[in-house]
């Protein structure tokens, strides 16, 4: 009998007893095939679109499609894994997502394109949770902050190389290329674990086909409304209003469900009974939407309004994910067996929260290293986030259970992830709309700002040229302070998940739920 909630957190090293170098790499490996897919697929978007004839709102499901996907199958990783076996299940998932990957490339026309990252997203969604539980598996307690560091380097590596390698792929050969490169790493991936991974026995469980049914339409149709919520207006649209309905209803009989059946739920809700895994899942999904949400709204901010090059916008992220990988490695190796785990996630938040109030106190004269700055001093957070989280998540969760609620903490993380985007995204038009008006209300021809301004340049606010010029500086002063807003609100919210730490116990500390049977 193993428990949920193991306060030994003891658990036996994925190769058998030990740590092995070739596991590592294959893991990492195959949880940078995921995250890299999701930026290098971006850049070459309106190649396809263009070899398809696709509109903007056609070719937005490239995207959705593949997110949608791998959401909803994301927390069945630890059913899956009990019921076919670890080894199993991720040997199935790397060799779909090679192959779904090669039909990508050679897919004839969007609704095959759309048909093929739908099969990538269900293979794909199990690389994450399951590297990084084996790779969780394969250290000892003492070295799981390094484990955590390896992982981190990986996800964080791949997403700032992901649009520099995707335009060069595309500009040299073809936007095919960007899917073909996924099947050398999958290949080596598959090859190591094959050789390195020992096998594990399947259980027979049963499968909760209600539960199942609710959890994806729940999960599926949430995903949905926040990846077109902003293509379709959010509640103005029907579709939206319905899908939000549906999620609602379906979550809550999926609850209700779940509490009835306890263990034998397709997922163990009792794992939220465990005090660190609660506190860390929500702390992780609050964290990525104010990085990802700024993220998303950087290059905007910096080609539209500061007039940058696309690829200075890209280069603008290059020390943040120098400064993340920096304090993953520092924090890993040196910082997570000496000091505790909550103040080292507490200082991240700190410095996250700190980057995103600096940029929302730039303005329209900001060079390239007041951008790259603020992304840098967030990047040092990333790592102080992310390394001792994931520990103390998984700190009291048995062995048996990894599986599970990795599948169940990376959901929250990409849940959060598209709450953020979609928020931000929400707010600045929100943003926009309020502060164009509230700026023109004190535009008259003869105030004396007008004035001011107008008269350097020769030109007359009752001419035709005068007001265009003058509404052009309007919008863009009204953008500035919408961007500014939005980047202040997710550098407080930052500030705002610090007391959830505070429900969290130290690592080796017994608090929390009490062991669940399994």
């Amino acid at each position: 009998m193993t428990s949920a909630a193991d306060p030994s957190g003891s658990a036996p090293a994925a190769g058998g007893g030990g740590f092995r170098v070739t596991i590592v790499i294959a893991v990492v490996l195959s949880a940078i095939l995921e995250v890299l897919d999701s930026t290098i697929v971006n850049v070459a978007l309106p190649h396809i679109q263009a070899a398809f004839g696709a509109t903007n709102d056609q070719i937005t499901w490239v995207l959705t499609s593949y997110i949608v996907a791998s959401v909803v199958v994301m927390p069945l990783t630890g059913f899956l894994s009990r019921r076919i076996g670890r080894r199993r299940l991720i040997l199935t998932a790397i060799t779909g997502f090679a192959v779904f990957s090669m039909l990508c490339g050679i897919s004839w026309s969007l609704a095959s394109m759309v048909g093929f990252r739908l099969g990538q997203g269900l293979f794909g969604a199990f690389l994450i949770p399951l590297s990084q539980s084996i790779l969780f598996d394969s250290f000892p307690r003492d070295k799981r902050g390094q484990a955590m560091a390896m992982f981190g380097l990986g996800i964080i590596v791949a997403p700032v190389a992901g649009p520099t390698l995707g335009a060069l792929l595309t500009e040299t050969f073809s936007w095919r290329m960007v899917f073909y490169v996924n099947l050398p790493m999958a290949l080596l991936a598959l090859l190591l674990i094959t050789g390195e991974l020992p096998p594990d026995k399947p259980e027979k469980i049963r499968t909760d086909w209600i539960g199942l049914g609710l959890m994806a339409l729940a999960i599926g149709t949430l995903q949905f409304a926040l990846d077109q919520g902003g293509t379709l207006d959010w509640l103005s649209s029907r579709v939206i209003q319905v899908a939000l309905i549906v999620s609602a209803v379906s979550a809550l009989f999926f609850l209700v469900h779940g509490l009835e059946q306890g263990e034998r739920n397709i997922v163990n809700l009792k794992l939220f009974t465990d005090r660190n895994f609660t506190a860390a899942s929500l702390v992780i999904a609050g964290f990525v939407v104010t990085m990802f949400g700024t993220i998303a709204l950087q290059p905007l901010f910096v080609q539209n309004l500061l007039g940058f090059s696309v690829l200075d916008a890209g280069y603008m992220f290059i020390p943040r994910g120098l400064a993340a990988g920096f304090s993953m490695v520092i924090t890993g190796a040196v910082l997570s067996n000496r000091v505790d785990g909550r103040l080292l996630a507490a200082a991240g938040l700190v410095l996250t929260g700190t980057g995103n109030l600096m940029l929302g106190g730039l303005n329209l004269n900001a060079s390239f290293w007041q951008v790259a700055w603020p992304g840098a001093v967030s990047g040092l957070g990333m790592g102080l986030v992310f390394v001792p989280l994931s520990t103390l998540a998984f700190e009291r969760i048995s062995s048996a259970h990894q599986d599970e609620a990795s599948g169940l903490y990376n959901v929250t993380r990409q849940l959060g992830s598209s709450v953020g985007i979609a928020a931000v995204g929400g707010l600045l038009t929100h943003a926009v709309a309020v502060n164009s008006a509230r700026l023109t209300e004190h535009i008259t021809p003869y105030a004396a700002a007008v004035q001011s301004y107008l008269h350097p340049l020769g030109l007359n606010p009752e001419t035709a040229r005068g007001v265009a010029v003058l509404s052009g500086e309007v919008a863009r002063q009204a953008a500035l302070l919408s961007y500014m807003q939005v980047f202040t609100l997710t550098g407080w919210l930052a500030f705002a998940l610090l007391p959830i730490l505070l429900l969290m116990t130290r690592a080796g500390g017994h608090g929390g739920g009490a062991p669940m049977a399994h």
